[in-house]
């Protein structure tokens, strides 16, 4: 199976390293990372906030996905310069693993596979990793200075 993940991914967290655990767990055929690009970043964010340079991010990934890869994936970082691009214009992508926050995408990703004659994707929900108050791990709440990357509430 070829699995899909895409996102921010800046800064790096725990809810990240699931969503990446889970494509490569399933990605016996490998596993496409779709990274925003710098401009997508900027404009896909529900709270204004800095977000590293896609190089950086980039670097990042890789490292991430390198240090849990426990399986010898084949791992591909793509730029994304719209959210649903690589998962709606390659077909050979089979699986998409997504987030409860993002699962209902899958529904009008499928959509625009069907209308391009594709297969739909299978979506591979990982749950959110929560940090130590109870409330889910985000990049904004580390920017923002609450919890680290691990979730741990700094006082």
């Amino acid at each position: 199976m070829l699995v899909a993940v895409a996102g921010t991914f800046g800064p790096i967290h725990d809810g990240h390293r699931l969503l990446f655990e889970h494509a490569l767990r399933f990605g016996e055929d490998g596993v496409i990372v779709g990274l925003t690009g710098d401009d997508l970043a900027t404009e896909t964010r529900h709270v204004p906030r800095p977000v590293p340079p896609y190089e950086d991010r980039e670097r990042s990934v890789a490292a991430e996905f390198a240090a849990i890869d426990e399986w010898d994936r084949e791992v591909t970082i793509r730029t994304l310069t719209d959210p649903h691009e690589i998962v709606t214009d390659d077909p050979a992508i089979d699986a998409l693993v997504v987030s409860p926050e993002t699962a209902d995408e899958l529904e009008a990703i499928n959509e625009a596979r069907r209308d391009h004659g594709f297969d739909p994707l299978t979506g591979i929900v990982a749950p959110y990793v929560l940090a130590d108050d109870g409330e889910r791990i985000s990049s904004t709440r580390i920017v923002q200075g609450e919890i680290d990357e691990h979730g741990t509430v700094i006082e």
